[in-house]
């Protein structure tokens, strides 16, 4: 069976898992955001499937909503934030060596983790 999670910011599961590549489909609520983040082994994209999100990476912030899409390398620092009245919903693809959720670096998170 597949990972399931509940987090503060809302929930995840994961859709697919191999050795080369994780699939998650990720829903956060309105108001919430992850953590600032990055990871040592693994590069992420995420597709937008519904709501208004503001993404930030390496500092750089922007606005995207359903059919848009960002992606980061290895170390490189970013976050997701619901910016509107419903769940966002996005689709994140890992690439790399490791998955695990050990993997990572959180530089500031609203829930003291």
């Amino acid at each position: 069976m597949l990972e399931k999670s509940e987090r503060p910011w809302g929930r995840y599961e994961v859709l697919q898992e191999s050795e080369t590549h994780k699939v998650k489909c990720i829903w956060v609520n309105p108001g919430k955001r992850l953590s600032y983040q990055r990871h040592k082994f693994r590069a992420e994209h995420w597709f937008i499937v519904a709501g208004r999100a503001q993404v930030t990476i390496d500092g750089s912030v922007r606005k995207i909503g359903p059919g848009e899409s960002v992606q980061f390398g290895i170390g490189v620092l970013h976050r997701i934030e619901n910016i509107g009245t419903d769940e966002v919903i996005f689709v994140e693809v890992q690439t790399g060596t490791y998955f695990g959720e050990d993997d990572i670096e959180r530089v500031e998170d609203d829930f003291g983790r």
